[in-house]
């Protein structure tokens, strides 16, 4: 086959042409960083690209989640704690109250001091995170308790239910204490509290048998308090590995799209040989024409 210098340089213009297209590549991987800039540069890395940042995303929202779970968890520990302070205050009256020199007018302030309390605990009972109230089970739009006791329309919702918020795949945890059975126990003993010391025929041995009832509404929010710390130990314990789930999905997604500086920088100094290389032969194959061989 006869070989023309059209086809010569035709050829060699293809050549270029690649070598461009090479040359450009480099260039913009290095400019952003990754390997391919189109899903039609790789479809391969583009469908895996997808697939990881699904895997990503579903770990941040995780992570998200396991936030929230946080910030119910602590909200009803800070809460409780109150509760706790509340007690301390009570039981500190029950023993004012229950000596032989406290006179019926004495006991008198002091129920009103508790009466005040036990508002201040169904304050606390009534607490919202986020709109949502975290003691009324799973009936987190209405309030555990309606009004405050002794007053006209006084009551008490008490939901049960669970609260499960989803941590992993499959994995739900209950964030919430049965809020009813220990607020309605605080409240109750309270009540008859109140009323003993209202009733002028109250003894001191009367008043001072509260104390053992104010201890026991005391064990019943420690074990509460307990039960959110376990809660708490297996919230870090799902945050530690959705970190490590989140090292993963990262990792493989940057092996899987970003490209390796100095590889990529020592193709493109290869390639800027050969091009300059390609360059230079392309010259000589134009060079000739007419004029030179008439000379």
């Amino acid at each position: 086959m006869r070989v023309t210098q059209f086809m010569l340089a035709n050829n060699m213009l293809r050549n270029l042409s690649n070598s461009y297209e090479r040359l450009g590549k480099y260039q913009e991987q290095l400019a952003t960083g990754k390997k391919i800039s189109r899903p039609s540069d790789d479809p391969v890395v583009a469908m895996k690209g997808i697939a990881y940042r699904e895997d990503l995303a579903r770990v941040k929202q995780y992570q998200r989640n396991i936030g929230e779970v946080h910030n119910w968890i602590d909200s009803a520990d800070d809460a409780l704690d109150k509760v706790g302070l509340a007690l301390q205050r009570i039981q500190e009256l029950v023993v004012q109250a229950s000596t032989d020199t406290a006179t019926p007018e004495d006991r008198k302030k002091i129920a009103d001091e508790i009466d005040q309390i036990q508002k201040h605990i169904v304050d606390v009972a009534n607490t919202r995170v986020g709109g949502k109230y975290i003691f009324n089970g799973a009936d987190t739009k209405n309030p555990l308790f309606i009004g405050y006791p002794g007053e006209t329309g006084f009551a008490v919702n008490g939901n049960q239910g669970d609260v499960e918020i989803e941590v992993f795949d499959g994995i739900k945890l209950d964030v919430n204490i049965d809020g009813k059975t220990l607020f309605t126990g605080i409240i109750g003993m309270l009540d008859n509290l109140k009323a003993a010391l209202n009733d002028p025929n109250s003894t001191g041995s009367t008043i001072d048998g509260y104390l053992s009832q104010v201890e026991a509404q005391q064990d019943a929010l420690l074990s509460a308090r307990s039960e959110l710390g376990a809660k708490q130990n297996r919230v870090e314990m799902m945050e530690n590995r959705l970190s490590t789930q989140e090292e993963i999905a990262t990792k493989l997604m940057s092996n899987n799209e970003d490209i390796d500086y100095e590889k990529t920088i020592t193709d493109l100094i290869s390639q800027e040989s050969v091009h300059r290389a390609a360059l230079s032969v392309g010259a000589r194959i134009i060079q000739p024409t007419l004029v030179d061989f008439l000379r």
